[in-house]
């Protein structure tokens, strides 16, 4: 998860006060809404390969993980490195197998065309540059790859306009407060 940057500057990690507040919030959250009830309304499947983009502390991650079973891998992709450290203590605490972690600030470093579905969740609002990060994500996606967004920050209009806007995306459909797309 990102502070909210100035304007014209790089995304940069919040502070470990803040993130470790977050991760307090976020295990409660999980509580009350379990994060593979989100993950079931994305395409993610057995046997995929999973972009869990500005993971935070991985909750997405790790429901994906399940969804994907051991032919399948998550990639869980934040700047923070404390964010990359509580994924990796949390999937050693549950012994899976098929988490992988990325510290990055855009560039995946993911092979082009590689990646069945991306996860955007909470995270959009907080991109200074969500254009370069739009094209990376768009990158690494396979032939009608699939993008679920979730931004409770914006209106649906304004969430489908920002993802499509440069055309790199097409609107499908809609699934309570997620947003999914495909890639153009």
């Amino acid at each position: 998860m990102l502070a909210i940057p100035k304007k014209n500057e790089k995304d940069q990690p919040m502070s470990k006060t803040h993130f470790k507040f977050m991760v307090r919030h976020f295990k409660q959250r999980d509580k009350k809404y379990p994060p593979l009830y989100k993950i079931k309304k994305t395409a993610i499947k057995e046997g995929d390969l999973v972009l869990d983009y500005g993971c935070g502390p991985g909750s997405y991650s790790i429901a994906a993980a399940e969804v994907v079973g051991n032919d399948g891998k998550v990639y869980a992709a934040d700047i923070h490195p404390l964010a990359i450290k509580e994924v990796k203590k949390r999937v050693k605490q549950k012994k899976l197998k098929n988490i992988e972690t990325i510290l990055t600030d855009c560039d995946t470093k993911l092979k082009e065309n590689t990646i069945d579905v991306v996860l955007l969740l909470d995270i959009y609002h907080d991109l200074s540059d969500p254009e370069s990060i739009l094209k990376e994500l768009h990158r690494v996606l396979k032939k009608n790859g699939s993008l679920s967004v979730d931004d409770h920050h914006f209106k649906d209009n304004e969430i489908i306009g920002k993802i499509i806007d440069k055309g790199l995306f097409k609107f499908i459909e809609r699934k309570d407060e997620l947003f999914n797309f495909t890639k153009v």
